[in-house]
């Protein structure tokens, strides 16, 4: 798995400020049921991704793109680095990264949980509660939106690739902001913008068509 796929995303520090820390005892496990219900809600949801690798061994990494989701399909389509992809159509799961593989595209049969390094949403926003310990971090303005930060510990130890998450949740739409990773040499930071949902998708969103020359693994 490459380090763009866990999330997909980019390196674009937005502009931070400060806000008031609600009071009145800890509101994390209401703030993440209200985005698992509206998350659950949606027939579809776009977004612009930006994501940061920032690991100490290997130095900084940073790619973005596009992400989509209706129902069991799903797709992040890299604007940087460009052409890469990945995509579930419904039926299979194609990984995209000539980057770090080139030639190759590896097909997988379609998940049947969230797999930490694909859809970013689906692993802290389908049953949380029943899979983390939340607790309120702080809240601030991300690009003049209001959001409050929930920390995130696996009840499993070693189930996820990560050993906490940071989750920011815009207070007006209950939607993720900003997600961050801490993945024990590296941290993941990514940021969620232009968010738009219930639309529509261009045609071949949720297709992958092979570029010509390159190989199908399966796996």
């Amino acid at each position: 798995m490459t380090h763009r796929l866990a999330l997909l995303a980019a390196l674009l520090l937005p502009v931070i400020g400060s806000a008031q820390t609600p009071a009145s005892s800890d509101p994390a496990p209401e703030i993440v049921t209200k985005a698992a219900r509206i998350y659950r809600g949606l027939s579809g949801l776009q977004a612009d991704f930006r994501q940061k690798l920032a690991d100490k061994r290997l130095g900084d990494q940073s790619s973005k793109g596009t992400l989509y989701q209706a129902g069991n399909r799903f797709a992040m389509r890299f604007s940087d680095p460009a052409g890469e992809a990945v995509v579930l159509d419904g039926t299979k799961l194609w990984v995209y990264t000539p980057s770090d593989n080139p030639g190759v595209v590896v097909r997988y049969p379609p998940p049947t949980s969230p797999v930490f390094g694909y859809n970013i949403l689906d692993w802290f926003l389908k049953s949380p509660l029943d899979r983390y310990r939340v607790s309120f971090v702080k809240s601030e303005t991300i690009d003049g939106r209001v959001t409050d930060a929930v920390l995130l510990q696996p009840l499993v130890p070693g189930e996820f690739q990560f050993r906490r998450a940071t989750l920011w949740f815009d207070r007006t739409d209950g939607l993720p902001r900003r997600i961050q990773t801490d993945e024990g040499p590296q941290t993941r930071t990514v940021d969620l913008a232009n968010l738009r949902t219930n639309g529509t998708f261009p045609a071949g969103t949720f297709v992958f068509r092979v570029p010509s020359g390159v190989k199908v693994v399966d796996q």
